[in-house]
């Protein structure tokens, strides 16, 4: 791990230096300007600017190779070249597209986080509903539950008042009838006094 990061640490010294050495040599043509020109857009691009930095390192030097290499070797040189430069662009490229893929996941679990918050404010707002309906039936039933006890009492004591009219009704009743009875025996008796001589 530590040799990785000193190497990583090499490479991006040498990514500064390697294209001052190879404007101090003579500038590439054809092939070799064309891919040059492709490292640069690596360079120039802003997606791809900070990425895949020991491999362009690595494609600078074959380029820097190239530019002083004899005509004997030039051939390899430039072979080593293309392949440096396009491992440049897939490292570049991938590293982009880990980039996305990281910052896809990130929305996705941001969006998996919200998605859970409002499935947990639906459940509050719907035990809520709930809870107030069940109070609303709790309190319905309660009223029911008096009206019924207050209807009950108020026929309890209208039976009673009937109860006591009838009574009070019975005893004038039978008082009538006993003055009756009493106005009868009165009237015999003077009926009957009237009959003696």
């Amino acid at each position: 791990m530590n040799v990785m990061r000193l190497n990583i640490g090499y490479g991006l010294v040498l990514a500064l230096l390697v294209p001052l050495a190879v404007q101090a040599q003579a500038p590439l043509e054809g092939e070799g300007a064309a891919l040059q020109q492709r490292l640069q857009a690596l360079d120039s691009n802003p997606e791809t600017a900070g990425t895949a930095a020991y491999e362009r390192l690595q494609a600078r030097q074959s380029l820097a190779a190239l530019a002083g290499s004899r005509s004997s070797q030039r051939a390899s040189a430039l072979q080593i070249a293309a392949w440096r430069v396009e491992t440049a662009e897939l490292a570049a490229r991938t590293e982009v597209s880990r980039r996305e893929l990281a910052e896809l996941e990130r929305e996705r679990s941001a969006l998996i986080v919200e998605a859970s918050r409002q499935d947990a404010v639906r459940a509050r707002q719907e035990a809520e509903r709930l809870r107030i309906q069940a109070q609303i039936q709790a309190e319905e039933t309660a009223r029911l539950r008096l009206a019924a006890e207050e209807e009950g009492t108020a026929r309890q004591q209208a039976e009673t008042v009937l109860q006591g009219v009838a009574s009070g009704e019975a005893a004038k009743l039978r008082a009538a009838r006993q003055r009756e009875a009493e106005l009868k025996r009165r009237e015999a008796e003077l009926l009957k006094s009237l009959e003696q001589p």
